[in-house]
């Protein structure tokens, strides 16, 4: 039985991801800064599979590293990592940007995702085997007006995806980045802080995506043959041409 280890599990992809993987199999360890959410969550999944659950903010690399080292012996092997925790927070020029907005999304989405793959990629080199997925998005694909640090932080997660591809291939692990379009999920109403109207237009007028759409395609990916690597992964919905333009009824 393979152990994955899912970072940002308690909502969204995360949590859909979660819950595909233990009810196919998989030992889970759900990491995520809501520890009340992430007991619930281990709750439910128990009831498929093993469960563990790390508590932490992985923009702070010592409650990373502290999180990650408190693993059980038995649950130290980890075969999947799965880089899914992220954020966008607001959406303005960079004349007006919020130093903490930019802060959050560069330690969450850049820095974390490295402070997390430190740590687990050690024992997949040893093992000479794993499989690491990292969550980007098609902002990393065409830089859009006022999302300009959003959209700088997602194509550092597509570098460090070919980086670690460069790395980690001699290795027998693979490597996975994936380029979501628009999905629907709580991502605006925390790019929006929490204004739920204002979160729901961006979801007006065409069916998104879901966040099982994702997780049905990180398990095809991380299920594959052996001789299969899938490198890059774009998937949007059937309304959505690229990062900029959507059809609307």
């Amino acid at each position: 039985m393979k152990t994955a280890l899912i970072t940002g599990a308690t909502s969204g992809i995360g949590k859909a991801t979660a819950e595909l993987l233990a009810k196919n199999s998989y030992r889970i360890i759900l990491c995520g800064r809501r520890k009340e959410v992430l007991e619930q969550i281990k709750t439910e999944l128990s009831a498929f599979t093993e469960t563990f659950s790390l508590s932490f903010d992985q923009r702070n690399f010592s409650e990373v590293e502290t999180a990650i080292n408190s693993l059980p012996e038995s649950w130290k092997n980890i075969d999947v990592l799965i880089n899914n925790a992220g954020n966008a927070h607001g959406l303005e020029p960079l004349s007006e940007g919020n130093l903490e907005d930019w802060d959050a999304m560069m330690d969450g989405n850049v820095k974390g995702l490295l402070y997390v793959s430190k740590l687990i990629i050690p024992g997949m080199k040893e093992r000479k085997s794993g499989h690491i997925v990292n969550i980007s998005s098609v902002a990393a694909r065409q830089t859009y007006a006022n999302g300009v640090v959003y959209c700088a932080s997602k194509r550092a997660v597509d570098v460090i995806s070919e980086g670690m591809r460069l790395e980690l291939t001699e290795f027998g692990i693979k490597v996975t980045n994936i380029q979501p379009g628009a999905v629907e999920t709580d991502f605006s109403k925390v790019r929006f802080k929490g204004d739920v109207e204002r979160a729901k237009t961006v979801y007006a007028g065409y069916e998104a995506l879901k966040a099982e759409d994702i997780a049905d395609a990180i398990y095809y990916c991380v299920n594959a043959p052996n001789r299969v690597a899938i490198s890059d992964l774009t998937i949007y919905p059937s309304a959505q041409s690229e990062p900029r333009t959507i059809y609307r009824n």
